[in-house]
């Protein structure tokens, strides 16, 4: 068995070498800090299994550093030792996982049991988890053979999230990759479903809520009611990021509802945003408000009429109470709206997007830095709680909360991080998204698509005559022969919308009310 390798922080961790002493007998190799920071940067380029972390230190105090810690490496344990034993402090670290605590002084037996309970429930509860995932592995191979419906394919997904959450918090990654190809089998039979059956959800409204009629189906029964109302639309925000946040939330809100509905094709900001605020399909906008739609080849921005279709939509449904909308791209529109944010409980409905998760995604393509920090799903995730708990996003949440905001919770499409390039070829009048294209001249993979020859069967705008939609399945991305093998190792493992998967398409619709 390998040694045990423990980091133990303390101010006064000179004091602690008898200590260190009696550990390094029993196998176990302690490395001492005496500060929260320096312990931040030693996590940051070693490998530790357990950390002892004291309380009560100058600069950086235990209870920040056990909270950079977490945000670092969630699934690291620590032991707190305090002197305190104030009830705030405790609550306080146990809220942010801490796996035991121990009151000084502490003599050595203490800390060599402490260390062996939480390892050994380390290692049970590892266990467990492949044990369980062994246990159902071949269930949920066997029902993704047997689903029929839309209604199929949510829970079937939502199981999969559960499991992938479960097993990334495994050290061996070996369980891991083999989710991980079963995910791959499950896209690939997705979109099968999809080709067969998109065509008539969206022109005879059989099947799942889409993206122009979330607003009607599931937000308006819910501002009826004469409260205040806060449509918080996370852009780019994947059910497994949602789930990954929700700890945070449900300190502030209580979950009385939760759904899923499906992002209409292209799942992209552009086609799946405006259909939701729009209450209609990109076609019907472009029919019904040409000046507010513009295709992909066309100018300007894509989603600059937002708020008017939103307006439009309220009015068709006969909502007349005051209805206000905010974008959120910069730190200064958050907190320009928390301040101000008293002045619209009046409102029947206050939406807001907020972009910042759209903004990780994008810029893991252009920034290496990013593209370090988020290599697969399981730092993707992390990257988001990280955030999220520093964000002015949830300092908006809660001064929600205190103003008594119901809160509607949802976004307009996931992501795929894509790792197999599929070769096109278009004209300079070609979509530049790397999951879908849209021209009059595209030559492609077919194994790779999903083609749709008519736009209008998808009830999309056709950029030209002939033109057609080709998206992209599971995880492929577009690369143009030209600069072929350059574009494929820049866009290899990155984040990327608009195609066909179960990341992309099924997304949550969440109802909090206040704790």
């Amino acid at each position: 068995m390998d040694q045990i390798k423990i980091l133990w922080v303390d101010d006064e961790i000179e004091m602690l070498k008898p200590h260190f002493i009696f550990l390094e007998e029993r196998g176990y190799i302690a490395t001492p800090c005496s500060n929260g920071q320096d312990a931040l940067d030693l996590i940051d380029i070693n490998t530790y299994d357990i950390i002892l972390l004291d309380e009560n230190m100058p600069g950086l105090s235990g209870l920040e550093t056990l909270n950079e810690i977490k945000n670092r490496k969630s699934n690291l344990p620590v032991i707190m030792i305090t002197k305190n034993e104030e009830e705030k402090i405790m609550e306080e670290a146990i809220g942010a996982k801490i796996s035991d605590y121990l009151i000084k002084p502490v003599n050595p037996h203490q800390i060599l049991l402490s260390l062996k309970r939480v390892l050994n429930h380390k290692h049970l509860i590892a266990e467990k988890i492949t044990r369980n995932y062994q246990k159902d592995f071949g269930k949920i191979a066997h029902s993704l053979l047997d689903l029929e419906t839309s209604d199929d394919w949510i829970e079937y997904f939502k199981k999969m999230m559960h499991w992938e959450l479960e097993l990334e918090s495994l050290e061996d990654s070996s369980m891991l990759k083999i989710f991980e190809n079963q995910m791959k089998d499950a896209n690939a039979q997705f979109a099968k479903f999809i080709e067969k059956n998109y065509s008539d959800w969206i022109n005879n409204e059989k099947g799942p809520v889409l993206s122009h009629k979330l607003f009607q189906k599931y937000v308006l029964p819910e501002i009826k009611q004469h409260k205040p109302t806060l449509l918080l639309m996370i852009d780019n925000l994947r059910f497994d990021q949602w789930r990954t946040i929700l700890p945070e939330i449900r300190n502030i809100y209580t979950v009385v509802n939760e759904k899923n509905y499906f992002s209409i094709l292209p799942t992209t900001t552009q086609y799946a945003r405006n259909a939701f605020f729009s209450g209609l399909t990109p076609l019907e906008i472009e029919r019904k408000f040409p000046s507010w739609w513009k295709n992909d080849t066309d100018e300007g921005g894509k989603n600059l009429y937002e708020f008017e279709l939103l307006k439009a939509q309220c009015n068709r449904l006969g909502m007349d109470r005051p209805v206000s909308y905010h974008k959120i791209t910069q730190l200064q529109h958050s907190q320009q709206l928390i301040k101000n944010l008293q002045n619209h409980t009046h409102e029947g409905l206050t939406s807001v997007v907020y972009n910042f998760v759209d903004m990780i995604s994008h810029a893991k393509t252009e920034m290496e830095v990013i593209k370090e920090l988020a290599p697969d799903n399981k730092a993707y995730r992390s990257l988001t709680l990280s955030w999220f708990k520093n964000s002015p996003l949830k300092e908006l949440i809660k001064k929600a909360a205190l103003l008594g905001f119901k809160l509607l919770l949802t976004t307009d499409h996931g992501t795929i991080n894509v790792s197999k390039p599929s070769a096109v070829i278009g004209d300079k009048e070609t979509s530049l998204n790397l999951r879908y294209k849209t021209s009059k001249n595209l030559s492609f993979e077919f194994k790779d698509v999903i083609d749709c020859k008519d736009p209008k069967t998808f009830k999309l705008p056709a950029t030209s005559f002939n033109s057609r939609f080709i998206f992209a399945k599971s995880d492929s991305y577009f690369v143009y022969k030209n600069n072929y093998n350059k574009y494929v190792n820049l866009f290899c493992n990155t984040f990327q919308h608009g195609g066909v998967s179960l990341e992309e398409m099924i997304i949550p619709f969440v109802v909090l009310l206040p704790r």
